[in-house]
């Protein structure tokens, strides 16, 4: 691929480009438990989520000080996350952290930057809304600094909905459903870019990933290949449209590490 034109080709072009050669900061980045460093150097760490317990042998987890309510997932991996919120089986999660560390997760599709990460197990304050609900997942699309688009997530229903950076409900859609209810512009909206702003900038595209609860942000991570490239952008002008916005210069500028 030369010449990549839209958003979904430039992320199919990035992980080829990836697997040729990787600036080790896409790494640093993609590992959940460095990427936590660089976002306290960048913002302070109060727009972290408390981490209770990080190792790679699950037999040593201190279930006994942990809280009845808390989030165990790999730093290495994507889209593996156990909620506990009631007494649960010891035995079951120390397997599942176990068959985590076991796994490179680079070969599920091929994206490099999650070759290098050092398997290990995170275990972290589950944050949940005033009625005891999870909270939205806030994923602001940024190019360069520049937040672009909002898709907000509701895990519980698999809808999402995207917005721009006025709150204006957009035409777009991924491969989720589509919200049918109309979400509440976040009072602290403008903190929430200026984060997402902040750690975006140098990067040509980057997924920033924030929570809002009880008026209070907190970084998820930080996502450079979305979905490994199989996006479902519609209507099709989008794709042409963030393509656009995405500098793919930019990929060879960064420094060798940061944070």
């Amino acid at each position: 691929m030369k010449a990549p034109k839209t958003f979904t080709e430039k992320l199919f072009w990035r992980m080829v480009s990836w697997n040729r050669s990787l600036n080790p900061i896409f790494t640093q980045l993609t590992d959940k438990s460095s990427a936590r460093t660089h976002v306290a150097n960048t913002l302070g760490d109060e727009y972290l989520i408390r981490l209770l317990w990080y190792g790679d042998n699950p037999r040593t987890i201190p279930f006994s000080r942990l809280p009845t309510r808390y989030v165990m997932k790999p730093s290495h991996t994507s889209q593996q996350v156990i909620v506990v919120r009631n007494p649960t089986d010891r035995t079951e999660l120390i397997n599942r952290a176990s068959a985590w560390l076991g796994n490179n997760y680079y070969w599920n599709a091929r994206e490099y930057q999650y070759y290098g990460i050092k398997p290990g197990v995170m275990i972290e304050e589950c944050l949940e809304n005033p009625d005891g609900s999870l909270p939205l997942d806030y994923k602001l699309w940024c190019f360069n600094g520049e937040p672009e688009l909002i898709q907000v997530i509701n895990h519980a229903r698999d809808m999402s909905s995207f917005y721009d950076k006025t709150w204006t409900l957009l035409d777009l859609t991924n491969k989720e459903g589509r919200s049918q209810r109309p979400i509440t512009k976040p009072a602290n909206l403008e903190e929430m870019i200026s984060v997402a702003s902040k750690l975006s900038v140098g990067f040509g595209f980057v997924r920033v990933d924030l929570y809002n609860v009880n008026g209070r942000v907190y970084f998820g991570e930080l996502t450079f290949t979305p979905a490994a490239g199989h996006m479902k952008l519609q209507p099709d002008s989008w794709d042409a449209a963030l393509g656009e916005k995405w500098d793919l210069s930019l990929e060879h500028q960064l420094p060798a590490s940061r944070g």
